[in-house]
Formats: C-alpha cells, structure tokens, sequence
C-alpha cells in the first residue's frame, strides 16, 4: 500500500519544521520531499493515496521511554489486556513508540512481567504503540532515594539476575537504573554497560561518583533532579556529572509539578536540544479521574495534577507525553527543540533512532499530524 502525505510542514531528520510531503509505502518511509524537491513525482507512486496535512505540522510519533501505566492499568499488574490497554491510550495520545517501565519488586515477580513482552513486541494491531523494550527503573537504586518505589525490595545490583530477567525478555531490557555509590554497584555498571543502557538514578551520589558511572558505562540519568541531592555550587552532584559528560541523554518530567518551569529552561541551557528526553513518567492514574490509585503496590492518591503517597511523596505523573511536550514550550523551549526531546532524543538514548522517533527513508511511518496550536490531530 502506498501513501503520499501532502501540504504539511514536515520535521525533518535535521530537526527542521520545513514545507514538505512523506512518501510510505507499506508503513515504512520511502521519500521525504522538501522546498523545491516537492516538484518531482515519481510516477510508481501516481496511484499513491493521499492524505492532505492541509498545513499542520507532520512530525513522528512520540517516544516515550519511562512510563509505568494509564488509564487504570500499571506494567507491573501482569495483565496483558491492561497492557494492551495502556497501549491504546497512549497511541490516541501520539505516543507511537513505548518502553513499559517496571518499579522495584522481587525477581519472582519480575520476572513474570518481563515474560509478557515477547508476545507483545510482535503483536501487529494498528491500535497499540509499538512496544520498543522495558525500562527496569528498579530494584537496584538507593535505599537513601526510594522515591515511590517500594523500599522492601531495594537490593544491590546484580548482573546475573539482570540477565536472567533480559533472557525472560527476549533481551528486551533497553534501560536499567542503577545508583553508583551502593557498594558492588560501580562493578556492575562496568559489566554490563555494554550489555543494556544503564541510567543513573534514585541515588545519593555526589559529582565524583557519577563521573565514575558515566565514564564506566553508563549514559543516561533517570529522571534528572528527581529522586537525587539538588544540584549545589559546591557539591554538583548527578546533575553537574551529567551535564559534563557529553554522552549522556536526560530524562525530564515535564508535568511542571516535578520541575518547575525556570529549571526546565536551565536544563535546557545546560544540556542543549541534543541531550534532553522528556518522559510522562505517568502512572496509572494518568487519563483517569481522582481517586485512589497504586503505584508499585502503594496506594497513590490523584487531585488534579498530583499523585502522592499517603506520606506526601510525589509518586510518578499523570501527566501524558503529548501534554508534557505543550508543557515545555509553555517553559519556554523551542519548538524544533521540544519536538526533538520527544522523538528522535528518546529513540536515540535506547539506540532505535534507526527504526522510529525520525522521519527518514527507512524508518517506520509512525506520523502524527498536530496543528499550530500544538493539538493533536491525527495519528498515522
């Protein structure tokens, strides 16, 4: 099946809104056509259904690579309709490429929830967003900055069971969190670094044991001034690390409850468009009314923008991907830029810009259509 979309403003693989058509042919990019490029037609794709952008801008689907749960149903549930769900919802939302992401549990149960992946990452139905791999948030974080993870299950890292848990996947594990300064954990960071993108992240480490981290394997933070010290004049921490280390992606919630608004233009000062992915972090609260919900086997309360633990701690975001990325240019981050840190950054820092998050000849045809007040229009 062939397909040709027309009068759009495209974003480009060099990370440009410019008038432009995407030729598809069988859901994969075959041509992308901008300024005086549009004057060529080839005559195999004369027959070619058109779809009319009708000047909204064409941009590829978001990628969302930390994201526990929607719309009543968590990852850690083991409920593959629930996931199936999730799924759903977050294709409505533009989120075309997912990681479903795990919180801190026993490997037994793990290990259950991993299972469900194979099946799913094959599953062909138009209705979901692709399933690109997990993101396993916990257990091996700090027991200083559980956050909302559960603490009983906190455990030194472990890179046999690690690759236990990646078998389980199919090696789909695409990113693990791990916090460098609990002893052994700097061993494992080393091990398997080349193995799977790990994440610093829940952690108490200071500007040295970072660096060390990063320059060991690591390069990615999870979720960047949440669940870590702040970032100090004399003591920099996570933050300072990874804003030195070129290599490294960071993840930012975007909800405006997690980072307030100047912040999120620092990080941007500091980081660049490159480097930045945003993530909803959303939990399964997320697309639901108020109400009491769970999050990694602890009730959470959701009023209006917020989710917390009965104890006051914020416990994910019910904040969807699409809405976190309006929140950021509300901030005050560029448009091309923003566009960039929900698609082509998130594909990139899990290594699958190849296949989605880049309209490119090649790549899935993962498209979403949004007009010039930044609303979702349609999702191809």
């Amino acid at each position: 099946m062939k397909t040709k979309i027309i009068n759009g403003i495209v974003y480009t693989k060099e990370d440009r809104l410019l008038s432009g058509e995407v030729w598809i042919e069988d859901g994969v990019i075959v041509n992308v056509m901008t300024g005086e490029e549009q004057e060529k037609e080839a005559e195999d794709f004369s027959g070619a259904e058109v779809i009319d952008a009708a000047g909204h801008y064409v941009l590829p689907g978001f990628v969302d690579v930390h994201s526990h749960g929607a719309v009543g149903h968590d990852f850690c549930d083991e409920d593959m309709e629930g996931l199936k769900e999730i799924l759903a919802y977050e294709k409505r939302m533009g989120v075309t490429s997912y990681c479903p992401t795990s919180m801190t549990f026993p490997e037994e149960k793990l290990s259950r929830v991993f299972a469900q992946i194979p099946a799913l990452m094959e599953e062909k139905n138009a209705v979901y967003a692709r399933v690109l791999g997990i993101n396993m948030e916990g257990p091996f974080i700090s027991p200083n900055k559980v956050g909302a993870q559960n603490p009983d299950y906190v455990m030194q890292a472990d890179a046999a069971m690690f690759r236990r848990l990646n078998a389980i996947s199919g090696n789909a594990i695409r990113l693990v969190t791990i916090a460098p300064e609990v002893e052994g954990n700097m061993d494992v960071i080393r091990e398997i670094g080349e193995e799977v993108h790990v994440s610093v992240g829940h952690t108490v480490a200071d500007y040295d044991q970072a660096t060390d981290a990063f320059t060991e394997g690591s390069d990615h933070v999870t979720h960047l001034f949440n669940a870590m010290p702040p970032l100090a004049h004399r003591d920099p921490g996570v933050v300072g690390a990874a804003a030195d280390q070129k290599h490294v992606y960071a993840e930012v919630i975007c909800d405006l409850i997690h980072i307030h608004p100047s912040m999120i233009r620092r990080i941007y000062d500091m980081f660049g468009a490159e480097r930045i992915v945003l993530i909803s972090d959303s939990m399964e609260a997320t697309g639901m009314e108020d109400g009491l919900y769970q999050l990694g086997g602890q009730e959470v309360k959701k009023e209006g923008p917020y989710a917390r633990l009965s104890d006051g701690t914020i416990a994910g975001s019910v904040t969807c991907l699409f809405d976190g990325f309006k929140n950021a240019v509300k901030a005050g981050i560029p448009l091309e830029s923003a566009i960039r840190m929900v698609t082509k950054n998130p594909a990139r820092s899990i290594g699958m810009d190849d296949q989605v998050g880049v309209i490119r000849e090649g790549n899935y045809a993962d498209l979403i259509l949004v007009d010039r007040e930044l609303n979702l229009v349609k999702v191809l």
